[in-house]
């Protein structure tokens, strides 16, 4: 079994907490902006694959959830003006989903909260992800070592 420091561990625990702050913090400011985290992220997920259409087997793995629960994503966030459903015409029953203006909009106004967010997040992030390979890193050279003697 592969050996875990205890400086690795503190690094793992530390980078596992940055994780979830930065989660607490991207929920919290899509409540703010007024939708749920879930419809936020497969807002984003949407706009990232442009100019490629974001198919609902598409957004349903980037949230990693079932093609109902997105369906059901999809649903509320065109209810609320946010996103709308195309089909194209060489298959009506796939259904492809982009932002609508006021979508846009929200998005624009998130991502630009979250970038400086993760800008004052990323040093300690990086310091812990170095931290987490450079122990990695040693402990292979040592197997090395070992082997080669």
């Amino acid at each position: 079994m592969a050996e875990v420091s205890p400086r690795e561990f503190r690094a793992l625990a530390e980078f596992r907490y940055q994780l979830r702050r930065f989660l607490s913090f991207s929920e919290a400011a899509a409540k703010q902006a007024g939708i749920e985290p879930q419809q936020h992220q497969l807002m984003l997920a949407a706009k990232a694959r442009q100019p490629e259409p974001a198919g609902i087997a598409f957004l349903a793995e980037r949230l990693q959830l079932r093609h109902h629960s997105v369906v059901g994503l999809v649903d509320r966030l065109e209810m609320a003006g946010l996103v709308r459903r195309t089909h194209p015409a060489s298959d009506r029953r796939v259904a492809q989903v982009e932002l609508t203006a006021k979508g846009e909009r929200i998005l624009h106004a998130l991502s630009v909260h979250h970038r400086k967010e993760l800008r004052s997040a990323i040093p300690d992030l990086i310091e812990n992800l170095a931290c987490i390979l450079q122990e990695t890193e040693s402990r292979n050279h040592v197997k090395e070592r070992g082997r080669g003697a």
